[in-house]
């Protein structure tokens, strides 16, 4: 990724949005606000982009948006309605053929976006509110974390469910598969970080997850975790308002992300040649920071209220 507006960087789209119900779309270069979509009734608590990089879709409370980036319209164009309480997490399959997302309302589901109905094809059902969903990179497991501290490792193609307890009643607040498919990572409300190595499982037997590390990450509530493009690196973020970098697979602390003004840091996303963090902060900015040096290369202002949620999507 380049920051003087050469080469692809144009080609790069990040979008932040959070309490103030706005979603706003940055020329990642500048700084500069290119657009601003209105995210009406609720706050936003996830966004991702589609892998065609046609529509950004925000997860909003008892909702899920999707609002057209080639266009300027400042409104939804698809509106996923008949959903309870918060959706907490959404995500695609890499060709775009379906979207999966996790809520409050103790469940994790599959949209299929060729279909022209507006409604979920399949629901997996929890004892818990889920705080996060993460689609392993063989695209046939997902994983979902619930607040009672409960792993649960859905098979898509056999209904399969396994289930693994880190800390018994410390709320899953994320997970991430770095994209080899050789770690997993997840985070608690009590800023615990554990780690598992992935081991194809044999005969359509599930993925195997060996416990590897469990590191205290942060002082206080973790908020997300997000591994690098290159699988190196893996960013945490929390109340205690920084985000931390670790280097795999020893996970030894390699970079804190601090400010004076920054509060709580609620989203981190690596940007495609890893060299970059973007964050997103309770304080109503979103930094970009150089992984090297630490330093902050950009702030993105316009938000006047937390914001809660990113997306980024570039080229290498």
């Amino acid at each position: 990724m380049t920051l003087d507006g050469s080469g692809d960087s144009e080609q790069a789209i990040f979008a932040t949005g959070g309490y103030d119900h706005t979603i706003k779309i940055w020329q990642t270069h500048s700084g500069i606000c290119q657009r601003t979509c209105q995210h009406a009734d609720s706050q936003v608590n996830a966004l991702e982009i589609t892998p065609d990089r046609q529509l950004l879709a925000a997860a909003g409370f008892q909702h899920i948006r999707m609002y057209d980036l080639a266009s300027n319209n400042p409104n939804a164009v698809i509106n996923y309605e008949g959903v309870n309480k918060n959706v907490t997490g959404l995500g695609f399959q890499k060709e775009g053929k379906w979207m999966y997302t996790g809520g409050e309302d103790c469940t994790a589901k599959i949209w299929d976006l060729r279909s022209r109905t507006l409604q979920c094809q399949r629901i997996f059902q929890v004892s818990a509110p889920v705080n996060c969903v993460c689609l392993h990179p063989n695209e046939t497991e997902l994983l979902v974390g619930d607040q009672s501290g409960v792993i649960h490792l859905w098979d898509l193609k056999t209904d399969h469910n396994e289930q693994l307890i880190p800390e018994p009643e410390a709320s899953i607040q994320h997970i991430s598969i770095d994209a080899n498919g050789l770690y997993m990572a997840a985070v608690n409300n009590k800023g615990k970080c554990y780690i598992w190595s992935l081991t194809d499982g044999l005969d359509n037997e599930p993925t195997k997850l060996t416990p590897r590390h469990k590191f205290e990450a942060h002082k206080r509530y973790a908020l997300k975790c997000k591994f690098s493009a290159d699988s190196k690196l893996l960013v945490t973020t929390s109340a205690d308002q920084i985000a931390r970098i670790w280097s795999t697979p020893e996970f030894k602390l390699v970079q804190e992300l601090k400010h004076d003004s920054q509060r709580w840091v609620w989203d981190a996303v690596f940007s495609a040649d890893s060299q970059y963090v973007f964050t997103a902060s309770s304080d109503g900015y979103a930094k970009l920071w150089n992984v090297e040096t630490g330093e902050i290369e950009r702030d993105y202002a316009g938000h006047n209220k937390a914001i809660t949620a990113l997306a980024f999507r570039d080229t290498i």
